[in-house]
């Protein structure tokens, strides 16, 4: 029996790397823009080239600023929000039509996408990942950081994070490289971490005077971020002066964070969700035009042949 090889994409963040990393290559201004839709399909025909997995699954921001994150710290992505709008993330113009093509090309190719309604990509991923626990590795496709807190050894769960070599030449996050990189023990150790540190990209505070390399010091030392706390209301003499006063005064963000940094592991995910590679094409013709209306023909070519698929009409 082969054995299971789950791959689960951060879409967004690989759609916004194609969407600025691809050149826009149109003749003309009237053509629509195809450049994050070629990207992000040879970006899939690269992973799945390089990795084998025998599951896929395109991970879908149904809600890319969640009630329960905003109710938590309502300053969560709010530098990310179209002025005048509350709900609205910020897209460039030529990104947002593409978003929906991509939609349709991974329908037509047959590939899994899933979204959940309240919930970020985030944790739709954190939730598949969680599940396959002990019946599949797993590697998380993203260059967003916060999902380096799954990567776990044990659960042969890691990160392949995009945000310097791309898809081309990741960063294989597991724990020795957490370890090697923050000095940190794993997984659950780097999102307490954030919490300490904070994230301005989230719009994250953090606890004021306290970096990554203080915040990894405290972790190793007090074991998590409710050790770190015990020793604070405990009196330990090794929290003092300046570091004890901030941490102090962010107790109630320390209150909080962790609804918002923590990927959640209990989103419902539909049941019987098929994550395998398509062995067909699910609708050859609405591809063939997809490929042929966005100049994409090379890429989609190079997606079927890397899941071993027929051919586009000539």
């Amino acid at each position: 029996m082969t054995a299971r090889r789950l791959m689960l994409l951060d879409s967004a963040s690989l759609y916004f790397r194609a969407f600025y990393g691809v050149p826009d290559r149109r003749a003309s201004p009237d053509q629509p823009p195809n450049n994050a839709v070629r990207g992000f399909t040879d970006m899939i025909a690269t992973l799945v080239t390089a990795y084998a997995p025998t599951d896929l699954v395109a991970c879908w921001d149904n809600d890319w600023r969640p009630a329960f994150r905003v109710e938590a710290i309502p300053s969560y992505k709010t530098h990310r929000l179209v002025d005048g709008s509350d709900v609205q993330e910020e897209s460039p113009e030529e990104l947002t039509p593409q978003v929906p093509v991509i939609v349709d090309l991974l329908a037509a190719v047959g590939i899994t996408r899933l979204g959940v309604d309240g919930y970020e990509a985030d944790d739709v991923i954190g939730t598949l990942a969680h599940r396959a626990h002990g019946v599949s590795t797993v590697d998380v496709v993203t260059g967003d950081r916060d999902l380096f807190q799954l990567a776990d050894d044990e659960q042969s769960v890691r990160v392949l994070y995009t945000a310097r070599g791309g898809v081309r030449e990741p960063d294989l996050v597991d724990e020795s490289f957490l370890q090697a990189k923050y000095g940190i023990t794993g997984g659950r150790a780097y999102a307490e971490m954030a919490v300490l540190r904070g994230d301005t990209s989230d719009g994250l505070p953090g606890v004021a005077g306290i970096g990554e390399k203080t915040a990894a010091t405290l972790i190793n030392r007090y074991g998590d971020l409710a050790g770190i706390r015990r020793a604070l209301a405990d009196g330990d003499p090794q929290l003092k002066g300046a570091q004890r006063t901030r941490l102090e005064a962010a107790s109630d963000y320390l209150d909080v964070a962790p609804k918002v940094v923590d990927v959640a592991l209990d989103v419902p995910v539909p049941d019987g969700l098929d994550t395998a590679l398509p062995t067909r094409v699910a609708d050859p013709d609405r591809l063939a035009e997809l490929a042929q209306t966005y100049d994409a023909r090379t890429p989609v070519g190079r997606l079927l042949a890397a899941l071993d698929l027929p051919p586009l009409p000539a």
